[in-house]
């Protein structure tokens, strides 16, 4: 007849070792499992709105830098070519001042009127007419038909007060009955460049310039300045 087995004895038994062994080993796990699960922290719950927030602000932040990289590069093509164009200004301008310095222009600005021309001849001259007049009210501003050197400036007995230039090109020019001499002897004048006011001192029957194209600086050596001044691209 077979043994009774009983909880204390079964225990004992081979079968009931290995029965206790896996009992033991199942509740270890299931109680690392846990410790585990509790060492691990929350997963944070998803939040949609905060989301959204954090990826308008880089989108933002994206756009105000290329808005700022845009505008710095704005700022550095206009400042380039505004350098540009001052560089052209002054080059335009001193090409403008050389082929002015060049030239040769009226020595009264328009309007007047000419009247007595060179070789007319009346009782108002001692010989004939040595340059052109230009009837102009006194007062009017008198100009260097070109570059040169003042060589006289002053009395000039029937001229009146009068002003004769030295050019580059041997020429003087001579500009008479003046009411006021802006130059002096020595002095270099530019082109256009003002030298006196008309006036109606000397030999004059009325307010005029009397200008003259001379081969030396004195009285008689004056030959028709009109010819010369279309030569040289003047219209009078």
């Amino acid at each position: 007849m077979p043994k009774k087995v009983t909880p204390a004895t079964f225990v004992n038994t081979p079968r009931g070792q290995a029965a206790l062994l896996s009992t033991g080993l199942c509740a270890a796990l299931a109680l690392g499992a846990g410790v585990a699960a509790a060492a691990e922290p929350a997963a944070a719950p998803h939040d949609p709105f905060a989301a959204s927030a954090a990826g308008d602000l880089a989108e933002a932040t994206r756009q105000q830098s290329d808005a700022q990289y845009e505008a710095a590069a704005t700022a550095a093509r206009e400042k380039a070519e505004a350098k540009k164009e001052k560089a052209e200004a002054a080059k335009a301008a001193k090409k403008a001042a050389a082929k002015k310095a060049a030239s040769w222009v009226r020595p009264v600005a328009k309007p007047y009127t000419l009247t007595a021309s060179f070789g007319n001849s009346g009782d108002r001259w001692s010989a004939k007419h040595s340059g052109q007049d230009f009837a102009i009210p006194v007062g009017t501003p008198v100009n260097s038909v070109h570059k040169g050197t003042v060589v006289e400036a002053g009395n000039g007995g029937a001229y009146g007060n009068n002003v004769v230039i030295k050019h580059p090109n041997g020429k003087f020019s001579q500009y008479a009955h003046l009411s006021k001499i802006d130059v002096r002897v020595g002095e270099h004048v530019n082109t256009e460049e003002r030298i006196a006011r008309s006036g109606n001192t000397g030999n004059t029957s009325g307010p005029h310039l009397h200008f003259e194209i001379r081969t030396t600086a004195a009285y008689g050596s004056g030959f028709d300045p009109m010819p010369f001044l279309h030569k040289h691209g003047v219209k009078v």
